[in-house]
């Protein structure tokens, strides 16, 4: 049995953002994802075929969702449930800090 923390292994140097599957079953995915300064590209949004349950455990960010004209902003501890098909996207992480998520997606 491994025991590891979602704190470790992140690089100094995050060009791209971090996706990383940590357990997959038939029903549902977690991921880790790390952001520093990522956003969803201009005019693209999500729109996933499953729900997607996601909490902030370090950092700041900037959710949008379609049809809202202002994101509303999740900081460390703040999770939000997306149901599946409602369209979002990051619209701001962190520039000088590493934005760590825990998805779950089922």
């Amino acid at each position: 049995m491994d025991i590891r923390s979602i704190f470790s292994g992140i690089q100094k140097q995050v060009p791209d953002e971090i996706l990383e599957t940590i357990l997959q079953a038939d029903q549902f995915k977690i991921e880790r994802i790390i952001s520093r300064g990522h956003a969803t590209a201009e005019g693209e949004w999500y729109d996933q075929d499953k729900n997607e349950w996601v909490i902030v455990l370090k950092g700041n960010a900037g959710l949008l969702f379609e049809g809202n004209d202002k994101a509303i902003i999740m900081k460390t501890g703040d999770y939000v449930n997306i149901p599946a098909h409602r369209k979002h996207r990051v619209e701001w992480t962190e520039p000088e800090e590493d934005t760590i998520w825990l998805a779950i997606h089922y």
